[in-house]
C-alpha cells in the first residue's frame, strides 16, 4: 500500500493560451495537462522545442498565469512569497551581473533571501568549493566562459538551501567532468530529500539521474512514468557472464540454438560509455598530479546542503577564554577587615586577574588585593599567567 504524501507540485487541467494584440487566440502552449511531483523525486520534463516545457516551468515559478486549470507548489499558489523562498531556479541562460565577482554574485542573491552575513559567507565558501570555482572567487563573472558561468548559476540556485529545485538544462555548456559532478550533486540532494525538476535535451543525463519522466508534445502529456518501467524491453532477455572458456561457450550456443527455433540472437562484449572512459582518463591524470589551468574538480556537496552544518565550538571556546574575567564581589565586612592603610595605593591589574584565575588548580578565584610591587615581580606574574593561558588553549584546541 502506497503511503500518503503531500505532493510538492500538483497540476490539474493546466492550460496556457497566448493571444495576439487584439486578444485573439494565437497559440495553445499548454493544453490541459495533469501531473504530480512527489517529495524527494527527481523528475525529467522532456519534449521537443515548442512542446510547452518552458511555459510549464514559468507557471510553476509564478511568472505566468494559467489560462485554465490549477497549479500548486507546496499546496500554495506559485506566486506566494512563502512558496518562492523554498524554490531554487537555474534558467537555461545564466543571467548574471557581469561586473560582479563570483563571490559578490552569490552574496547578492543570498541577501535577497535575508540570509545573515555570517551564514552567507559560510555558504559562499562551501558553494564555490562545490562547483570548483574557489580559485576564481574574485574574478568578474563577465570574464567567465559559458561553463564557468553555468557553474556559478548553479551555485546561486542553491544559496537558499531550497526544498524544490528547478534546473533548466543544468549541464548545458559544461565539460563531461562538470556534467558528472552536477549529476552526482543532484543524486546527493535527492538522498537528503530534495525534490528536483529537470528539463534537458540530453536524454542520457536524464536517464542517469531521473526517477520519472514526463514527455510533452503539442502541449499535452504523451507519456509519463518511471524509467525502469518505460525503458525495459520485456520480450527480450540479456545474460551477462564473466569471460567463458571456449567449451562452455560452445555448449551455451548449442543450447540457445536448440531452444530458439532458428530465431536470430547476438553475443557480444559489454562496453563502457564514452563518459565513463573519459572520467577514468581524468581520474588517472589527477592521481598523477598533472597540473591544469582549467576548472578544478568540485569539492563535493556543500555542508549546509548535506544537512551537516554545526556550530564552531572551538571558536566559541577561544572567545570565552579570551574574555577578561570579572572580579568576584567581596562582602563589605571582609573588605573592611582586609583593607590596607589609606596611605598605601592598592590596584588589581587585568594581568594579575588572569594569573589569579589560572593559578588555582581548584578553579576558585582568590579573593585578595594585590599591592603594587616592583616591576620585576610584576613581570614574573605576567610570564606565569601567559604560560598557563597558552597551555590551557593548547589543550582545548587539541580536543
Amino acid at each position: 500500500m502506497e503511503r500518503n504524501y503531500e505532493p510538492v507540485v500538483q497540476a490539474v487541467g493546466l492550460t496556457k493560451m497566448f493571444r495576439d494584440f487584439w486578444n485573439r487566440p494565437k497559440a495553445r502552449a499548454v493544453n490541459g495537462i495533469d501531473f504530480e511531483i512527489k517529495p524527494g523525486e527527481v523528475v525529467g520534463l522532456l519534449g521537443p522545442n515548442g512542446s510547452g516545457k518552458s511555459t510549464t516551468v514559468k507557471m510553476l515559478l509564478g511568472l505566468l498565469y494559467p489560462t485554465g486549470g490549477k497549479i500548486s507548489v507546496f499546496g500554495k499558489s506559485p506566486r506566494a512569497v512563502e512558496t518562492k523562498k523554498e524554490i531554487g531556479y537555474l534558467p537555461e541562460e545564466s543571467y548574471l551581473y557581469k561586473f560582479l565577482t563570483a563571490e559578490e554574485t552569490l552574496n547578492f542573491f543570498g541577501s535577497l533571501f535575508n540570509i545573515s552575513a555570517e551564514d552567507r559567507k559560510r555558504r559562499i565558501d562551501q558553494l564555490l568549493d562545490m562547483v570548483g570555482l574557489a580559485h576564481a572567487r574574485y574574478r568578474r563573472v563577465g570574464e567567465f566562459s559559458k561553463g564557468m558561468a553555468r557553474r556559478i548559476g548553479l551555485a546561486q540556485a542553491m544559496i537558499n538551501d531550497p526544498a524544490f529545485l528547478i534546473l533548466d538544462e543544468p549541464t548545458s555548456g559544461l565539460d563531461p567532468l562538470g556534467c558528472r559532478e552536477v549529476k552526482d550533486l543532484i543524486l546527493a540532494l535527492k538522498k537528503r530529500g530534495k525534490t528536483v525538476l529537470i528539463t534537458s535535451h540530453l536524454l542520457s543525463d536524464v536517464e542517469d539521474i531521473c526517477d520519472r519522466v514526463i514527455i510533452l508534445y503539442g502541449g499535452k502529456v504523451r507519456a509519463e512514468g518511471a524509467l525502469d518501467k518505460l525503458l525495459t524491453v520485456s520480450d527480450q532477455t540479456r545474460i551477462l557472464t564473466p569471460q567463458l572458456p571456449r567449451e562452455a561457450m560452445d555448449k551455451l550456443l548449442e543450447l540457445l540454438r536448440a531452444n530458439l527455433d532458428g530465431e536470430e540472437f547476438r553475443i557480444d562484449h559489454p562496453r563502457r560509455t564514452l563518459e565513463e572512459f573519459f572520467l577514468d582518463v581524468i581520474a588517472q591524470a589527477r592521481r598523477e598530479s598533472v597540473e591544469t589551468a582549467g576548472v578544478a574538480g568540485g569539492g563535493g556537496i556543500a555542508e549546509y546542503l548535506a544537512g551537516s552544518e554545526t556550530a564552531d565550538e572551538k571558536s566559541a571556546l577561544l572567545n570565552t577564554l579570551m574574555q577578561e574575567p570579572v572580579a568576584p564581589e567581596v562582602k563589605k565586612s571582609e573588605a573592611v577587615e582586609n583593607a590596607e592603610p589609606a596611605s598605601e595605593k592598592v590596584e588589581i591589574s587585568a594581568d594579575d586577574k588572569i594569573a589569579s584565575v589560572l593559578g588555582d588548580n581548584s578553579g576558585a578565584v582568590k579573593k585578595e588585593s594585590v599591592q603594587a610591587e616592583e616591576s620585576g615581580k610584576k613581570a614574573e606574574n605576567m610570564r606565569r599567567a601567559n604560560s598557563k593561558l597558552d597551555s590551557l588553549l593548547g589543550d582545548k584546541s587539541g580536543e
